[in-house]
């Protein structure tokens, strides 16, 4: 059958095989009540402001070693392979779909500590005469007793939980070990200096551990090479052995 063939009976019966539509049911009882309370706040949110509250924790402060060579007429961005190390740090962040402006800070940790200081943040950051209603996963965070009695102090911030994922299902991101390598080739948005004056203060090592690849690491060599590699590997000796050298001498004696 032509390529041409397939292209018709594609065409004929609306057949897109390069389309993959994907799919995850909850097992949530309140899945339908929960999607509600967050459509609901956005189609009709009275006198109050939504905002889309997540973290994202363990990211890598990576910069390369030797700074970065800008676009140039047919020369392209230039930027070292390796890159050096300094430390981890989590972003909080509170999106407002609305206007698009975010509210964000960064941590040293990820803990209900960090998080109350986030509220804070918020609180501080929005007018008061606005009702706060935050879409938040269901993250520990989230849910712990000091949470809980800030909230009771505070009783213009809503939060709105998401439905949970089904269990077994894993979530990806872009520093997860499944992403693929090119994700860390990005060069940095800003100088690492300012960066680190961001952290939390709090006692760090001060340790830069310059890596040379990006993503898995490879397999090291074995400590004992195998006979092929070994025979590759090792000098070969030139001087004759015993048996050679009687073998040789032998027609010499003969004479």
């Amino acid at each position: 059958m032509s390529q041409s063939a397939v292209s018709r009976i594609w065409r004929a019966f609306g057949l897109k095989p390069h389309i993959v539509q994907t799919w995850k049911p909850s097992t949530d009882p309140q899945f339908v009540n929960k999607v509600r309370d967050v459509v609901g706040i956005y189609l009709s949110p009275e006198n109050a402001l939504v905002l889309a509250v997540d973290e994202k924790s363990q990211i890598q402060a990576l910069d390369r070693t030797q700074p970065m060579l800008p676009l140039a007429p047919t020369v392209p961005a230039r930027m070292t392979h390796d890159y050096v190390r300094h430390g981890t740090t989590s972003l909080f962040a509170a999106l407002d779909i609305v206007s698009g402006s975010v509210i964000a800070q960064h941590y040293r940790r990820h803990r209900h500590q960090e998080f109350l200081r986030f509220l804070k943040l918020i609180d501080t950051a929005v007018p008061k005469d606005l009702d706060l209603h935050l879409l938040l996963d269901n993250h520990a965070t989230h849910k712990t007793e000091p949470v809980k009695k800030w909230l009771l102090r505070h009783p213009r911030f809503h939060l709105h939980f998401t439905p949970p994922p089904p269990p077994g299902s894993t979530s990806s991101s872009a520093g997860s070990p499944n992403s693929p390598p090119g994700n860390c080739a990005a060069p940095p948005t800003t100088a690492w200096s300012n960066w680190n004056a961001t952290f939390e203060a709090g006692p760090t090592n001060g340790t830069r551990t310059p890596s040379h690849s990006c993503g898995p690491r490879q397999p090291t060599r074995s400590s004992k090479p195998s006979p092929h590699t070994a025979n590759e590997l090792t000098t070969q000796d030139t001087s004759e052995s015993p048996a050679v050298a009687s073998a040789t001498s032998t027609p010499a004696a003969a004479t």
